[in-house]
């Protein structure tokens, strides 16, 4: 794949409808970048150590609300593992959990 890692999906989909085609567009521009090695900072990613090691939470700017994509950084690949509508400031301590429980399953799978 000419060096680039492959995304692995655990969980979550970007597609229009919710996603703006804009909003879509720049979701995988973003992730494009991160298949070839480019590493993201703020304000387009930020790590997120609540959920684990190599863990960040994609920002995407939407329409009219914005996005996040919880994504870890493995060596062989770029592991999805949420994307959901961000409405308040903190992530959903649930969806902290979730991408925890898919991590686990994964690593142990």
């Amino acid at each position: 794949m000419n060096g680039e890692r492959p995304l692995r999906w655990l969980a979550g989909e970007i597609k229009t409808p919710p996603f703006s085609t804009a909003g879509r567009i720049e979701a995988g521009v973003l992730l494009r970048k991160l298949q070839r090695g480019e590493r993201l900072s703020m304000p387009r990613s930020r790590p997120i150590r609540e959920i684990g090691r190599d863990c960040h939470e994609l920002r995407i700017k939407d329409v009219q609300q914005s996005w996040r994509i919880i994504y870890r950084l493995d060596v062989d690949a770029i592991l999805i593992l949420e994307v959901f509508q961000k409405k308040t400031r903190k992530t959903p301590h649930r969806m902290i959990r979730n991408c925890r429980r898919r991590l686990r399953e994964y690593d142990d799978g």
